[in-house]
């Protein structure tokens, strides 16, 4: 009787602990169907970052022109990617082409991770059955611009920083550090030094209408971001850019290069000359080359050349006439461009490595000034406290 009250005893436990074990299953496996669902969710809006769409392109581009099939070297792509919103896109491009859509089509449906000149390159590929060598010029492509991109982010990194660094420090002067020695100046007998007066009442401005000041901010960030959506507000904010010394310059050279290479590579790709202006003025993102595009596009429709409408748009240099002819005359425009884009490449560079070896000084001049300043200012009095005092 013992023996067999033992046996149920070790049954239930046995019993309990599969159930225990089942139940511990049955979440895990219920929390990965709840995260798989937020990725299909994030996958109609997902925003694929350039570097990782150049990766992308130059992995199925290699398989591709290693021989396996489109379908095969998605799913390869799909299992090895750590971006897991980024699988879940692939996966339902790899089904649609499973099912007997084109790649393109299948691509089209997520207009945020493949832009327009990767969809137009897919679809240039597929009419001339170059897929493979047409993707490895788009992962090239994305690959030099990626960089271009990362140059100019590492050189603005550390102006924006040290500026942003020295806005915060004036103002914890001004609302907690100089209060305590307008303190201590209220004692002295005589009128204060003309810097040291307008500092501390900046500061006592400062401390009654510092809300004011972080909400006005706000409300100008707010309808200058309006504005700028605007077609009026973008013409604007461009002319502005183009117009600042130093980084105006380095921003057209930038622009010129984008727009030669762009230009470039889908012609060299086989997408139609008018097609190509329509996605080299999308993905320009100024108003400058939106409308440098319309006009040409509408001067090659009446059958003029690209040469002849560059050369009457004020925002191309000169040099950019003379070899968007040359590259007409000898039946090579796409090779011009690429050197256009090269040419504008290295001088983009060359600004980008002075700006870097002359920013340091000058930001240590700006803080001398700006910090300096105030330290002098508030020690002046101190400096000249036997005239200040009263003797």
């Amino acid at each position: 009787m013992a023996l067999i009250t033992t046996k149920r005893t070790s049954s239930s436990k046995f019993q309990l602990r599969h159930k225990n074990a089942s139940s511990s299953v049955g979440f895990l496996e219920s929390q990965k169907l709840a995260r798989q669902k937020g990725y299909e969710k994030k996958a109609k809006r997902y925003k694929l970052k350039l570097e990782a769409l150049a990766v992308f392109t130059q992995q199925l581009s290699s398989m591709l022109e290693a021989g396996l099939p489109l379908v095969s070297s998605l799913e390869a792509l799909q299992d090895q990617t750590e971006d897991q919103v980024f699988a879940v896109i692939i996966r339902e491009v790899r089904t649609d082409v499973s099912q007997g859509n084109s790649f393109s089509a299948a691509c089209r449906k997520y207009p945020n991770a493949f832009n327009n000149l990767f969809v137009s390159m897919v679809e240039a590929g597929e009419a001339s059955g170059g897929l493979a060598e047409i993707l490895g010029k788009g992962a090239n492509y994305f690959e030099s611009t990626n960089k271009l991109i990362k140059k100019v982010k590492s050189a603005m990194t550390y102006p924006v920083a040290v500026i942003g660094l020295a806005v915060i420090l004036v103002n914890i002067l001004l609302i907690l550090v100089i209060p305590v020695f307008a303190d201590m100046f209220a004692d002295f007998g005589k009128e204060l030094p003309g810097p040291t007066l307008f500092l501390i009442n900046l500061s006592n401005w400062m401390q009654g209408n510092i809300l004011w000041v972080i909400a006005g901010g706000f409300i100008f960030f707010q309808v200058w971001t309006r504005f700028t959506k605007t077609p009026k507000g973008k013409r604007f904010q461009d002319n502005l850019l183009f117009r600042l010394p130093v980084f105006g310059n380095l921003l057209k050279k930038i622009t010129l290069s984008r727009f030669c290479r762009t230009y470039a590579t889908l012609l060299r790709s086989g997408v139609p000359i008018l097609r190509c202006l329509e996605i080299v003025s999308s993905s320009s993102g100024r108003t400058q080359i939106e409308g440098a595009c319309k006009a040409i596009s509408k001067a090659i429709s009446e059958g003029g050349q690209v040469s002849e409408t560059v050369a009457s748009i004020q925002f191309f240099p000169p040099m950019m006439k003379h070899m968007t002819k040359a590259g007409e005359q000898t039946g090579n425009v796409d090779g011009m461009m690429n050197k256009i884009a090269d040419f504008y490449d290295t001088e983009a560079d060359a600004i980008i490595a002075s700006l870097t070896s002359l920013i340091e000084p000058m930001l240590i001049v700006f803080l001398g000034v700006v910090v300096g300043g105030i330290v002098m200012a508030m020690f002046l009095p101190i400096f000249h406290l036997s005239s200040v005092a009263g003797g």
